[in-house]
């Protein structure tokens, strides 16, 4: 499978998403773009603890509750990009002026 810039991942989670809507009448707002995003992070978070034996794994084995990780890392990446989406948002461009400015500076000495 050939690589994929953000702007197309983006894409994809967004028409994906839609599917998901129409499928089970779900009307997404601003509201709701927060309200998922915030739950994912949940998700990740109970995965996570799990994974550090510091939640019950109701005899999960150690590959299914890291499978459970993954999949909730990628839910909430996805539902950030739709959080961005709908907030008009360029991620890629944020990081950059947010973080990446940093390694430039720190290469110049400044």
């Amino acid at each position: 499978m050939p690589e994929k810039t953000l702007s197309e991942i983006e894409a994809g989670v967004a028409t994906v998403s839609d599917i998901y809507a129409a499928r089970f009448d779900i009307e997404r707002d601003s509201t709701w773009y927060l309200a998922k995003l915030t739950e994912e992070l949940g998700e990740l978070t109970a995965a996570d603890l799990k994974c550090n034996g510091k939640a019950r794994t109701n005899g999960e084995t150690a590959a299914k509750r890291k499978q459970a990780l993954v999949e909730e890392t990628a839910d909430l990446f996805a539902h950030l990009l739709l959080f961005c989406r709908d907030r008009e948002i360029d991620l890629e461009e944020a990081v950059r002026g947010k973080w990446l400015k940093y390694l430039a500076a720190e290469r110049t000495g400044t």
